[in-house]
């Protein structure tokens, strides 16, 4: 949940003449979602944001759907979606229900063009890479382990620094938001958080681009991603204020809570939206009940599907699992340790693993791009000899 923000030229009050230094009218823009129930930013451009020149030929951005109706658990090898240099051909959309797609992607070349998602909110976790996410909000710079959270309607850049870069990505069609029970009726982070305020990197360093010509802004929508061409630079802006911008939050800023006895995966919420809830698993002490089992019992996910993306560490309730795997556990079938992992925990002390885990509330279908990297076999896993 972002809270209140401001950077560069703001007026003093909301729709009211504010004029730039040559003497004509800042361009005000409402951005927001929800219609006008949800968070929004007032932007002021130096231009009207609506000077489209030209328009391309729409095309296809819908994945090809492998499995529509599965109950098995399934693994995948991420690691090996092979690195392309654009960025928006090097997303492979693995599984997707009516409120998500879930996927990977290894771009290898920063963008020369813009994007924006009006379908969808994006949160992109980042495995392998550094660089900087540029926004007409400012720069956000990111690095291994980071969310980058981008609500629907931001149009952005991204700027790698090395062409190793390895991305988990989900688009949902619903506000991505910071857990509810986490905040209090104001919106601020309560002390029994594992994250704050601080923990949270919004966007820095405004800059103004006075420039026209023609900017190339691919826009999906309904699937469909939609070529435009405009002659203004899209971030012409000289300040904004609001709550509606992207921002970072890193997983090793996620303080794990811990008990006696083994905890439920809600403990590792770290966003949530309509449908769908995301967890973070990160180093932490094991329970401490002299008893205790650290590794997590046996569970039936009735109501979600389970995906777990494993980015480093020993996870210790699997066996042979590589970072950037992908395991699927479907709803209504029970799933849990592997063989040997729940003797092996006892008496642990601690975990170091490192891992991304969404539970969708819809079961996923699963695309002909994650069946180009499945691990066969993986629901024998279980078995004994």
């Amino acid at each position: 949940m972002p809270f209140y923000h401001s950077i560069g030229v703001v007026p003093d009050k909301r729709h009211i003449v504010a004029r730039q230094p040559n003497g004509k009218l800042y361009q005000e823009e409402l951005v927001g979602t929800q219609g006008f129930g949800g968070l929004s930013s007032l932007v002021y451009h130096l231009y009207p944001p609506t000077g489209v020149k030209q328009k391309g030929e729409p095309y296809s951005a819908r994945p090809k759907i492998a499995i529509e109706n599965g109950l098995n658990a399934m693994s995948f090898n991420g690691f090996n979606i092979q690195p392309e240099a654009d960025y928006m051909k090097s997303r492979k959309t693995l599984f997707v229900n009516a409120a998500m797609h879930i996927g990977l992607a290894a771009p290898m070349e920063s963008t020369p063009y813009f994007y924006k998602n009006a379908d969808a909110d994006e949160m992109l976790f980042v495995h392998k890479g550094s660089g900087t996410v540029q926004t007409m909000y400012g720069e956000l710079k990111f690095a291994y382990g980071d969310y980058i959270i981008i609500p629907r309607g931001t149009v952005y850049q991204i700027n790698f620094d090395t062409p190793d870069n390895r991305l988990l990505y989900v688009e949902s069609f619903d506000p991505i938001f910071t857990p509810r029970r986490y905040r209090n009726d104001f919106g601020q982070l309560l002390e029994h958080s594992p994250f704050c305020e601080r923990d949270i990197k919004r966007p820095s360093n405004l800059k103004t681009f006075d420039e026209k010509g023609e900017f190339d802004i691919y826009i999906k929508k309904k699937g469909i991603i939609f070529p435009y061409t405009y002659v203004n630079h899209p971030f012409d802006v000289a300040g904004w204020d609001g709550y509606h911008y992207p921002y970072t939050f890193s997983i090793f800023n996620f303080e794990p809570l811990t008990g006696r006895i083994h905890m439920p995966p809600p403990i590792h919420q770290t966003f949530e939206s309509k449908n769908f809830v995301v967890c973070s698993f990160v180093p932490r002490l094991y329970d401490y009940h002299p008893q205790a089992i650290p590794a997590p019992y046996h569970h039936s996910n009735i109501d979600s599907d389970e995906l777990l993306y494993y980015v480093d560490g020993d996870f210790m309730s699997r066996n042979n699992i590589k970072a950037g795997q992908i395991t699927l556990h479907p709803g209504g079938i029970p799933h849990g340790p592997h063989p040997g992992a729940i003797e092996r925990s006892i008496g642990q002390k601690e975990t170091k693993e490192l891992a991304v885990m969404i539970d969708p509330f819809a079961p996923v279908n699963i695309t002909e791009e994650a069946m180009n990297i499945e691990v066969e076999g993986y629901y024998k896993s279980w078995l004994t000899d």
